[in-house]
């Protein structure tokens, strides 16, 4: 006898706000989940990266090394090391245990906006206003990048990596797809500086967002739109974009000190959340759970569903 499949959960949006950081490191410029999503970093105008807990806000490490601002960092996939790029044109990867640099990578004629790993954390790739990505090999003693790829006209504002792609956005309005597999390279143009890209989950689709104020969905594969979502204000500032756990949301930071999410399908404003009186500059949604972080200003705010308890905190 065939038991009935249990019926899905209604997707649930983040709307309570479990807990503020105030990270005292300056302008928070980025705040990301690590691998699983148990810690945080956020990196600020003081040079400085922070390691959290959120659910517990609890500051675990502080990495000091690099010469000015740090606007982007990323986790590896075991967590053991972290990435990180800065204004003072410099990559870094970080031992986390023991808060030590590894290794520097300079090359980069120009600040550095957006940095990432590679899946298995041997390849770092950065992306920076002097319109190039440069690819690092974290295990060789080499100065120099194993791979640049500088078709931008002007400056990589965001870079994702997935298994075998490279996705990039610049301010000439181009969202550039790298397959590494094939070897050939799929440029998108939307018409307006792009300030953040973003795969879907299930990897079928790219969200852009850009300086009109809008946030494109684009089929991968064909390049075509497949949704709009505008609502917010994104007119001066380079705005984080993400995609729910369920890929059933979409999501921005907004000038106007809000974020918002669209429901991905319908394109309907679902949820408007108030985070602060400036700019929500970064955020990052959880890799499987409807929990978000967002920073503005000095302070990193965790959000969760209504139904969520704090008893749920891990130990």
């Amino acid at each position: 006898m065939a038991f009935p499949q249990p019926k899905p959960q209604k997707p649930e949006l983040p709307r309570k706000l479990l807990r503020t950081l105030e990270c005292k490191q300056g302008a928070v410029r980025a705040v990301r989940f690590n691998a699983d999503g148990n810690y945080c970093l956020t990196c600020g105008t003081d040079k400085s990266l922070k390691l959290w807990n959120p659910q517990k806000g609890t500051l675990l490490k502080t990495y000091n090394g690099h010469g000015y601002e740090v606007l982007d960092a990323h986790g590896s996939f075991d967590n053991s090391h972290l990435c990180s790029c800065s204004s003072d044109k410099t990559v870094v990867l970080w031992d986390v245990s023991t808060g030590q640099v590894v290794r520097k990578f300079r090359g980069h004629a120009g600040v550095v906006n957006c940095v990432q790993f590679n899946e298995e954390a041997t390849v770092i790739l950065s992306g920076s206003i002097d319109t190039s990505i440069r690819c690092w090999d974290c295990r060789s003693r080499r100065p120099d990048p194993v791979q640049i790829m500088d078709e931008a006209k002007d400056g990589v504002s965001s870079v994702k990596v997935s298994d075998h792609e490279i996705l990039a956005g610049s301010v000439d309005g181009h969202v550039r797809r790298y397959d590494l597999r094939m070897g050939e390279l799929h440029a998108d143009y939307v018409g307006s500086p792009v300030t953040s890209v973003c795969f879907s989950k299930d990897g079928q689709c790219i969200l852009a967002s850009s300086l009109d104020s809008t946030l494109r969905l684009l089929d991968k594969d064909t390049g075509e739109m497949l949704g709009e979502y505008s609502g917010h204000k994104n007119q001066a500032c380079k705005l984080d974009c993400c995609l729910s756990e369920r890929d059933t949301h979409v999501g921005s930071g907004s000038e106007n000190g809000k974020v918002y999410f669209w429901d991905l399908v319908e394109g309907s404003l679902a949820l408007t959340l108030p985070v602060g009186g400036s700019v929500v500059q970064s955020l990052a949604f959880h890799p499987s759970e409807p929990c978000l972080l967002t920073a503005t200003e000095g302070s990193v705010q965790c959000w969760r569903a209504d139904s969520y308890t704090a008893e749920e905190i891990p130990g």
